[in-house]
């Protein structure tokens, strides 16, 4: 579905990618780990379009879109899940959900809503309170929401369980497999490495902008040098 090819990105004049080589398969859930400052994040922008590439290229389904504007990428079929959640605080839960789907043809959005609704049970209990009187987690299953609303081919989640409590890791975990196992395409960016490669059908370990290590997600948490580096083990 995606391919990544010798993809490099700079701020100013500070290379944060060197190189990148990535592949995404259909259905498949791929895992980015690595420490703080890695470029993890870096590169999901990159995908998504919001950070410039300087070299390399990407194709979704074979076509080119390393040059392609972020609002087409999404229309094209890639929704990101950004760090930190950012929802619209002053606006209702309901109309977060439907800025996720402004890209679509207008028309009864009312069963995505109610499909939402039946993945993040809160979100429909609270939808007309204001997105910004949320918790941490409520915010992270709207965030998720809202994404899952423009029908993304393919879902970049980004640190999707940072500063959560760990029963509502547990949770946003569970969610994510639940996605999987719908047959969403997901590229996963998360810390903790342990939670992520459990339920990765592959993994990248990113390092200082590049690619350290890459391979079944079993396979690399059992890694002895990855479960050293970044498991604690």
């Amino acid at each position: 579905m995606l391919q990544v090819r010798n993809l490099t990105s700079h701020y100013g004049r500070i290379q944060a990618l060197h190189g990148i080589d990535l592949d995404v398969y259909e259905g498949q859930l791929v895992a980015l780990v690595g420490a703080n400052g890695a470029g993890k994040t870096t590169l999901l922008r990159a995908i998504s379009g919001v950070q410039p590439v300087s070299g390399g290229s990407m194709t979704l389904h074979g076509a080119d879109i390393t040059n392609m504007s972020s609002d087409k990428r999404v229309r094209a079929g890639i929704c990101q899940v950004p760090e930190g959640r950012q929802v619209f605080g002053p606006m209702t839960i309901e109309d977060n959900l439907l800025l996720g789907a402004y890209v679509r043809p207008k028309g009864d959005l009312s069963a995505d809503l109610e499909r939402m609704y039946a993945l993040f049970p809160i979100l429909k209990e609270k939808r007309q309170l204001l997105a910004g009187t949320l918790s941490g987690g409520q915010q992270q299953m709207l965030a998720m929401a809202r994404a899952l609303m423009g029908h993304p081919r393919l879902l970049l989640l980004d640190e999707p369980s940072m500063g959560l409590a760990p029963l509502l890791v547990e949770e946003i975990f569970r969610i994510v497999g639940s996605l999987k196992a719908q047959g969403i395409t997901i590229l996963l960016v998360e810390q903790n490495a342990q939670a992520a490669l459990a339920i990765a059908d592959h993994g990248y370990v990113l390092e200082t902008g590049m690619i350290k290590i890459s391979g079944p997600g079993a396979d690399l948490l059992n890694n002895e040098e990855v479960k050293s580096a970044y498991l604690g083990m």
